[in-house]
């Protein structure tokens, strides 16, 4: 096979190798990043359970002091009863203290209801402050494992990096403009092999005389339908 063919092969391989680094990283990032999120998540949960008791507080209290004026009323008018003159009067005085009465009962069944929820949502804060903890401890777990696992590929990527730095010395430059040029759309199918007489690029048939030409490899052959390097494996040129 031809030199400068062989050395296309290699680097097509060793840039495969670099790419194949990428969805390693993220898939060890993203376990650190989704339990980070889910962290995250639980301590806005937290804030915003925090910021509803707050609102229901407000709504009691509202409450509790319009209790607190219906009573001071309801005393009020228990002391008018005793000076009413006519049955106008206590007619009027009667209806206000019922009204009053239905006001308070309302009231109190409302400041129940309040500290109903406000217990719930406590509950639920503490609940949730209990997973929060849980989390924060795994959390710190998740992101050892990540950097023992990124420092390992990191490791790897450079060796990788080295080979590639040693080929890019000897490679023909023209090759290696040729070969990068080519890249730029092909990504790593730029150098494909050739099988049943097909691109394993554009899986496009190839003519007679193309096919004889990968497998003589004695000159970097390009694709006549798609432009890709092609080359015949050890086993199909046998």
């Amino acid at each position: 096979m031809n030199k400068h063919l062989q050395q296309l092969i290699d680097l097509s391989i060793i840039d495969k190798e670099i790419d194949a680094f990428e969805p390693q990283i993220e898939e060890a990032n993203y376990n650190y990043e989704a339990a980070l999120a889910k962290t995250k998540s639980i301590e806005s949960d937290i804030e915003n359970l925090t910021n509803e008791i707050k609102d229901e507080e407000v709504k009691k209290s509202k409450n509790e002091l319009h209790l607190a004026e219906l009573s001071q009323k309801l005393e009020e008018n228990a002391k008018k009863s005793s000076e009413v003159k006519t049955e106008r009067e206590m007619k009027s005085l009667q209806l206000e203290e019922e009204i009053a009465k239905e006001q308070v009962t309302f009231a109190n069944e409302e400041i129940q209801r309040l500290e109903k929820i406000i217990e719930a949502k406590k509950e639920q804060i503490e609940a949730a402050k209990g997973t929060l903890e849980e989390l924060s401890a795994n959390l710190e777990k998740v992101k050892a494992d990540v950097d023992t696992k990124l420092e390992k590929i990191n490791n790897e990527r450079q060796e990788v990096f080295k080979k590639k730095e040693k080929l890019l010395s000897e490679i023909n430059q023209k090759g290696l403009a040729f070969y990068q040029k080519i890249r730029r759309w092909a990504k790593n199918t730029t150098v494909v092999p050739v099988e049943d007489q097909a691109c394993m690029g554009c899986h496009m048939v190839i003519s007679d005389k193309v096919y004889a030409d990968v497998i003589k490899g004695e000159d970097i052959t390009n694709c006549p339908h798609c432009g890709r390097i092609l080359y015949m494996k050890a086993n199909e040129e046998e």
